[in-house]
């Protein structure tokens, strides 16, 4: 089965999450910016959406064809006999633009003349994006359609799922421990750690160290894994994580939690964990000043002797061949890096060697990828260390 991913604003990141969850595929191929290809031997229902941090989109490849064949395409697509009320579908194009709105009222004329109802959604642009989708029940009520250019053809697709926004943004803003002050992790970018750094055993243990108000760990409940340690030294993060996590746990309804959490300095981890019990770490710590004036020699030596401690005590409770994925801040306009004493931990690279060269994905000479938008003081860098 080959699936198609829309990817998020970073496809650098997108890509290597996605390859990060499904390990053992090496048939892939990136088309764009927008467009990334993998054939699976798996089936992936709509919930894999909620894995995917870094993904706007995803649905199954089915046919290729030529431009002139993709209304007769389309329209087998369209099984007539399950329609039980109007049907309500859309067209998608990636890559160079297709004329989408004959093919979309030819495809109703012929719903209408089989005898049911058909409603055409369009947008302003090219591609539809999720909001529509899902406000317009494309995916509930009918269908969406995917048109990708690739190699002098069309892979014409159906999208399966869309990233949840809603429910992202109720995690986001309705949690009752907030903190705007220190910062907010959004819940995708802590999706996207997790998945960096954990390969989903059963009874698997992931630690963040900096919890901050607890979106990673909040985030990794919903991804299934059951037994979670936050450590931070500020007490009220340790108490905004308890309320985020219970509040978690009663509206998403998650049974058989197993979590502790530590008012401790990240330097000290060792003081209450056990060595070699942690099988992945995700977390973001402290990036320093984001307002205001600083001497940015002064932060940035403050903070590589933080992280130089805290990498020391991460090797030591790591499990061997277990990974740490972290942020950190990169300043001066992207361009002052910090550069912690790794210890005996290795940097590990993020994609394979055959995506190393491709022109839509950019990382640094260190192999780690870049986080942010333009406008932003301090961006973050993605960075996945192996013991």
């Amino acid at each position: 089965m080959k699936y198609f991913f829309i990817l998020g604003n970073n496809p650098s990141l997108s890509v290597a999450e996605i390859l990060a969850i499904f390990p053992k595929y090496t048939d892939f191929t990136l088309i764009s910016q927008d467009v990334f290809l993998l054939k699976l031997e798996e089936n992936l229902s709509k919930e894999t959406i909620n894995r995917l941090g870094g993904t706007i989109k995803f649905g199954q490849i089915i046919f290729e064809a030529k431009e002139k064949d993709l209304l007769g395409s389309l329209l087998s697509l369209i099984e007539l006999n399950n329609i039980k009320e109007k049907f309500h579908f859309g067209i998608s194009v990636y890559g160079p633009k297709l004329a989408t709105k004959p093919l979309g009222m030819e495809i109703k004329n012929y719903i209408k003349e089989a005898g049911y109802s058909a409603r055409f959604v369009v947008g302003r642009d090219q591609a539809l994006s999720s909001v529509i989708v899902e406000q317009n029940y494309l995916l509930d009520k009918g269908m969406e359609f995917i048109l990708i250019s690739y190699n002098n053809t069309i892979l014409l697709g159906n999208t399966i799922a869309v990233q949840p926004f809603k429910s992202l943004s109720f995690r986001d803003y309705g949690r009752p421990g907030r903190d705007d002050r220190s910062g907010m992790l959004p819940p995708k970018l802590a999706q996207i750690l997790i998945n960096l750094s954990i390969s989903y055993k059963e009874n698997s243990t992931l630690l963040d160290p900096f919890c901050g108000s607890g979106t990673i760990l909040t985030e990794a409940m919903l991804l299934g894994i059951k037994n979670l340690i936050g450590s931070d030294s500020s007490e009220k993060a340790i108490a905004d994580t308890k309320k985020n996590i219970k509040w978690i746990s009663k509206n998403y309804k998650i049974p058989d939690l197993n979590y502790q959490l530590f008012c401790l300095s990240a330097a000290e981890l060792t003081k209450t964990i056990a060595s070699d019990s942690i099988d992945a770490i995700a977390t973001e710590p402290y990036l320093g000043p984001q307002r205001g004036s600083f001497e940015l020699h002064k932060v940035i030596n403050e903070l590589n002797g933080l992280y130089t401690k805290a990498l020391s005590e991460f090797y030591k409770i790591l499990k061997p061949g277990s990974r740490i994925a972290m942020i950190w801040p990169i300043f001066n306009n992207q361009k002052s890096f910090l550069n912690p004493n790794l210890g005996k931990l290795k940097i590990i690279n993020l994609l394979p060697d055959s995506l190393k060269n491709n022109k839509l994905i950019s990382l640094t000479k260190r192999q780690t990828i870049i986080y942010g938008r333009p406008g932003q003081k301090v961006f973050r860098e993605i960075v996945v260390l192996e013991k």
